[in-house]
C-alpha cells in the first residue's frame, strides 16, 4: 500500500501537520500550490473583496501549480488544508478534480483557527468521484496528526 499526503497551507500551520501525517503514514508529500500564489491581502477573509472570499463565494476553480505525475501508484490519499467557509479551499477541490481517484481511500485533515470540521468529508465527495472518502479530522498539532494516523 502506497500513500500520498497532498496539502495546501496558507500560513505554514497545515504544512507542519502534513509533514507529521506523512512521517506517521510513511507517505510521500506533495504541496498543493495555486498557480498564482496568495498574498496576505488575498487571504484577508475580513475583507469581502479579498481573493479567498471571491473564489469561495464564486465557486471558482483555482488552477494548481504542478502535478502528481504518478497518482495511479497511490492507494491512499491524505488531503490537508485549512478550513475555509466550513470546507476545503477551492484550490484543493481543483486539485482533486484533476485526477482519477477511483478506488483510492481518501482521508481529509484540516487545521483551523476556530471552525469545526463540519461536513467537510461530505463536501469533498463531488470532487473525488470513485474515491472512498473515509473521514475528515480536525488536527491542531503534529502530535495530533501522528495519533490520528496510527
Amino acid at each position: 500500500m502506497k500513500a500520498l499526503v497532498a496539502y495546501f497551507s496558507a500560513s505554514g500551520v497545515t504544512a507542519r501537520v502534513a509533514q507529521a501525517v506523512a512521517e506517521a503514514a510513511s507517505a510521500d508529500l506533495f504541496e498543493i500550490k495555486p498557480e498564482k500564489p496568495y498574498t496576505d491581502a488575498d487571504l484577508n477573509y475580513m475583507n469581502p473583496m479579498a481573493r479567498c472570499n471571491r473564489e469561495k463565494l464564486g465557486k471558482k476553480d483555482v488552477p494548481v501549480a504542478g502535478k502528481v505525475e504518478n497518482m495511479a501508484e497511490y492507494d491512499t490519499l491524505y488531503v490537508g488544508f485549512p478550513i475555509w467557509y466550513c470546507c476545503a479551499p477551492n484550490v484543493v477541490n481543483t486539485f482533486l478534480k484533476g485526477y482519477d481517484l477511483t478506488g483510492k481511500k481518501l482521508y481529509a485533515f484540516a487545521t483551523s483557527g476556530g471552525s469545526g470540521i463540519g461536513k467537510t468529508a461530505e463536501k469533498l465527495k463531488p470532487y473525488a468521484p470513485g474515491a472512498e472518502v473515509v473521514e475528515a479530522k480536525l488536527l491542531s498539532s503534529p502530535s495530533d496528526a501522528k495519533a490520528w494516523v496510527k
